[in-house]
């Protein structure tokens, strides 16, 4: 059992106890099954980190912590982690200003890609408004879920900032947050996929900065920066007595050819960086960028996608020649559009293969992109419908409600046990299993059906003894089609247009 998950793991590990059910439901069974899944108890892959299961919050999802039925959901979902303030506008983020009251040496216009110039768009920490999300309102969150955060600090601002020395104007921003956070936080990382360039900071006007910096990004120059950073950080919380941990960003795949990112990342910053960083972040959005893909496309991704990413990860640190740290994917989704996808029960399908597969690499903490944004004629991320935002409205839809991957991922957590154990599979190539034990003495299977008709499955548990009965769930889409908008949890669905049945925490086994 690899120990790659580091502090993440050891910081975070409980043991979990199976609790039986107090009543089941009895269905008829099949006798015969041409595939097999086979467990065995003895083969340890990992224990699970409870941090797997996170989220991301975002200052447009508005205060949330005044929203009942939003935070009762997300208390039982129980994510764990939250990051904030999350995406790229942490890069233009300011978490100790009010609304326009702008740093001296914070420009009023910020230049794109190609060199244009517009109104900069800051975030504030301290914007009391109803619409947004304060740092305080995001603590009170955390709070109130029983979870741990994750915070992405301003590295845009070590760029476009017009002080004579804009990187430890920067990096003191970043401490004065660690300082003020006073240890509620372990977990932060230095800016927000810094290689692309639709991130601020990208490209900077030259005219306005006093360090010498040049006008694009380069990785080396993160990776020195990032040193500062950390150093700065680190100071901080040793100051008050407190220990953090600094995660450095670094790209998921080969950034040789990508379009619109700086070239040679991985190695630029890895070399500059050394072995200061505490953590690699990393963000995976699987599926071709906005295209229509269908069901096989978007779930052939996570098998294969993580893998790749997490080898690309591992020969970028060889090649470095830099020590491996722990992993943490704080954004993941897919970019499916057109279709509904990514607010119908097959992203949900998708959500639990990402976190069964990022179990089998090691990855130590998992965030998926994000809790809610609007409803974008159903081309949204969200886990939640937020009809408030921006006046769009979620097709018979109640504000705050849960869609499709909410359920997956409740019940993925809710049926996993503290320690993935290895399984395989027999006579399909379109079953995969994730099968876990639990402290208690009981095993447990994950099984996804990633064709479009149903399968008979028989199960043998090797190196265990067995007891007398068996539990389980079927989630599946609605009669709305491929892309459901529904989740039916054994045979019971929504009263609406979308989400899951109401009592879905009170719905009986299968025995």
């Amino acid at each position: 059992m690899s120990s790659a998950q580091g502090f993440f793991l050891t910081d975070s590990w409980q043991e979990k106890t199976f609790t039986v059910p107090a009543s089941t439901l009895t269905v008829s069974k099949p006798s015969v099954s041409d595939v097999t899944v086979t467990l065995d108890m003895s083969q340890i892959t990992t224990k699970v980190s409870p941090l797997v299961f996170g989220n991301n919050a975002n200052p447009f999802m508005g205060r949330i912590i005044d929203q009942p039925a939003l935070m009762s959901s997300l208390t039982t979902l129980a994510p764990n982690i939250i990051r904030f303030p999350g995406g790229s506008l942490s890069d233009v983020y300011f978490w100790n200003k009010g609304f326009n009251q702008n740093p001296a040496d914070a420009p009023a216009q910020l230049l794109d890609a190609n060199g244009t110039a517009s109104a900069a768009g800051y975030w504030y920490g301290k914007n009391t408004d109803d619409w947004t999300m304060t740092v305080d309102n995001y603590y009170s969150v955390l709070q109130q879920t029983k979870s741990t955060g994750i915070i992405t600090v301003n590295y845009g601002y070590a760029r476009y900032g017009t002080g004579s020395n804009p990187v430890a104007a920067a990096a003191h921003l970043a401490a004065d947050w660690v300082r003020y956070d006073n240890g509620r936080t372990k977990y932060w990382e230095v800016g927000n996929e810094l290689f692309g360039n639709w991130e601020a900071g990208y490209r900077i006007n030259t005219g306005a900065n006093q360090d010498g910096q040049p006008a694009v990004i380069t990785s080396g120059l993160y990776g020195t920066h990032f040193k500062v950073f950390a150093d700065s950080m680190h100071a901080a919380a040793q100051q008050i007595g407190k220990t953090i941990q600094v995660g450095i960003v670094i790209s998921s795949a080969n950034d040789l050819n990508a379009s619109g990112q700086v070239a040679n990342w991985n190695a630029g910053v890895l070399a500059a960086a050394g072995n200061t960083p505490d953590f690699f972040v990393v963000h995976n959005y699987y599926t071709p960028y906005l295209q229509n893909s269908n069901a096989d496309v978007i779930l052939a991704t996570p098998v294969s996608g993580t893998a790749s990413m997490m080898n690309w990860v591992r020969s970028s640190v060889a090649g470095a020649n830099v020590s491996q740290k722990p992993v943490a994917m704080d954004e993941y989704n897919i970019f499916s559009t057109g279709s509904n996808q990514m607010v119908s029960q097959i992203a949900g399908v998708h959500a639990v293969m990402v976190l069964g597969e990022s179990l089998k690499s090691q990855i130590s903490m998992v965030s998926r992109w994000d809790l809610a944004n609007a409803w974008a004629n159903g081309d949204d991320m969200g886990m939640f419908n937020n009809s408030s935002h921006n006046g769009e409205t979620e097709p018979g839809a109640s504000q705050w409600q849960a869609r499709p991957a909410y359920y997956y991922m409740y019940y993925f957590q809710k049926y996993f046990g503290d320690r993935m154990v290895a399984s395989t599979v027999t006579g399909s190539n379109t079953i995969l299993s994730y099968a876990s034990m639990f402290s208690s003495g009981q095993a447990g299977d994950i099984l996804v059906n990633t064709s479009a008709s149903d399968q008979k499955v028989t199960i043998g548990i090797n190196n265990f003894l067995p007891g007398t009965n068996y539990y389980y769930y079927v989630l599946q889409g609605g009669s709305d089609g491929t892309f459901s908008r529904k989740v039916v949890i054994n045979g019971s669905g929504p009263a609406g247009a979308s989400g899951g049945p109401a009592n879905f925490t009170g719905i009986a086994p299968i025995a």
